[in-house]
């Protein structure tokens, strides 16, 4: 009999994405009128935000990695990029442009550096792990300005969210400190080598493999976005995530915090804006409580963004998991950060 159960319990492991997978299909059919609700609006949100406000940064950077532009950056700030970060300083350009643009082009550039041989495996999930963040366009602008109607909650939420990076980026320079091996020398020596460098005679075939990488990256992520739209739909409409909300509903009594923000919290986890969007419209006195969990879910990123990460990543050799435990921790401090602004600045604090 035990061993009859050990190998249901195995069988059960062995097909488990199998199982999810068809479970997925038939949910897909048996909530159909919600479901296309769902994928209409997400198919709308990766057509007028996404699209926008990612795609001309994914060509930038393209365009910007067939110059030497990484490598003049790479000698201008290796000085402050080795103490702090243990990263040769081509790493500040994966920091700023992920900082700039916003998620997942940290992460891009990371795994570019890794296939260019820029920087070493070590070096670039370093880079992973705090270097793919919410750009200013969304966080000031969408969350900031049209959730919250306030640009001071979307400076605070930018400033903390910066501040949350650099500190995990500066924890993490001990990951793998000792099996750092390539010399910087040599790498930087032949950067030059291994990407064709632009010029007049070859722009346009240049210009043309940067749109085709970007498209190939924008739809990735399109496709992201419709089928967490799609789960999230689900979960609501098989009554999982009310569940849950009864299950989580006593911790967040006894912590004074409404419960509210459970369903809201939980749809973050998966995927953020939807997340935000929610949270941003619920009553509170206390509107610290919304930024506080604001700011975990913008440095958290969403189960959407770390599989959009895993996507880039797994065409290369570099490990998913300094990702993973950078952006939980990016999550903590960012919400740390926010509660010292809030609670030191008054003009931070929002509180009625």
């Amino acid at each position: 009999m035990l061993f009859k159960c050990n190998f249901i319990v195995f069988k059960l492991k062995r097909n488990l994405i199998s199982i999810l997978f068809l479970l997925f299909t038939i949910s897909i059919l048996i909530f159909s009128n919600s479901n296309l609700v769902a994928v209409k609006s997400g198919i709308n949100l990766w057509a007028t935000s996404v699209v926008p406000s990612l795609f001309p940064f994914f060509v930038a950077t393209e365009l910007l990695m067939h110059t030497n532009i990484v490598y003049y950056i790479g000698n201008l700030l290796n000085r402050f990029m080795k103490p702090l970060f243990n990263i040769r300083g081509e790493g500040a350009f994966a920091f700023i442009m992920g900082i700039i643009s916003g998620y997942p082009i940290g992460a891009k550039i990371a795994t570019n550096f890794r296939k260019e041989n820029i920087c070493t495996k070590e070096e670039c999930e370093r880079l992973l792990s705090f270097t793919n963040n919410s750009g200013p366009l969304f966080i000031i602008g969408s969350v900031g300005i049209l959730l919250y109607r306030n640009t001071m909650i979307g400076f605070l939420l930018f400033i903390t969210h910066l501040l949350a990076s650099l500190s995990v980026g500066i924890i993490f320079r001990f990951w793998k400190k000792n099996k750092s091996s390539v010399n910087y020398s040599s790498s930087s020596k032949s950067y030059g080598n291994k990407k064709t460098q632009a010029s007049l005679s070859n722009l346009g075939e240049i210009l043309s493999e940067s749109i085709i990488s970007s498209i190939k990256s924008i739809l990735v992520i399109g496709g992201f976005v419709v089928i967490f739209s799609s789960i999230i739909s689900i979960l609501k409409s098989s009554g999982i995530t009310h569940i849950i909300e009864i299950i989580v509903t006593p911790l967040f009594q006894f912590i004074h915090v409404s419960p509210s923000f459970i369903e809201p919290l939980f749809t973050g986890f998966f995927e953020i804006t939807n997340g935000i969007s929610t949270i941003s419209n619920i009553a509170c006195k206390k509107l610290s409580i919304n930024l506080l969990i604001t700011a975990f879910l913008l440095g958290f990123g969403g189960i959407s963004v770390l599989l959009q990460v895993l996507s880039i990543t797994s065409k290369s050799d570099l490990s998913i998991k300094p990702y993973i435990y950078g952006k939980l921790l990016h999550g903590i401090i960012a919400v740390l950060y926010t509660f010292i602004f809030i609670n030191i600045f008054p003009f931070f604090n929002f509180d009625l």
